[in-house]
């Protein structure tokens, strides 16, 4: 079972590698106007926004902070593994499994853009008000 989860997940990489470029691409030909939905999400937002300010956290951790379920967080993980934004990492200590997750330079991107963007919506509606 183990040598299956691996054997998957190795075939995922190159999968993943093309996901995170295609997104970088799409990510830069967004228009300005338009809200990043992945991030956009609460409970992604929440993850994006814990790990810019943790340099890692694990599973436990993660969804201690963001206050979820373990099957909410992997949903919501994988998406943004799948759109390059995060990076998983999974190894045993001692006999336990252990996941840990951490924002990518592209996760970091799309997060300084999104608040970029919120901040000028922000503006925007005050101004007008």
């Amino acid at each position: 079972m183990a040598r299956q989860n691996a054997l998957r997940q190795e075939r995922r990489k190159p999968q993943a590698e093309k996901r995170l470029l295609r997104s970088v691409r799409d990510g830069a030909a967004r228009p300005r106007h338009e809200v990043d939905r992945l991030i956009h999400e609460r409970l992604r937002l929440g993850i994006v926004s814990a790990l810019a300010v943790n340099q890692s956290l694990s599973f436990n951790e993660l969804k201690d902070l963001v206050k979820t379920t373990d099957g909410n967080l992997s949903v919501h993980a994988r998406k943004l593994e799948d759109a390059g934004y995060i990076a998983c990492s999974k190894y045993f200590e001692g006999r336990m499994p252990r996941t840990e997750y951490r924002l990518t330079l592209a996760g970091r991107r799309a997060l300084a853009a999104y608040l970029d963007h919120m901040e000028a919506l922000i503006r925007r509606m005050r101004e007008s008000s």
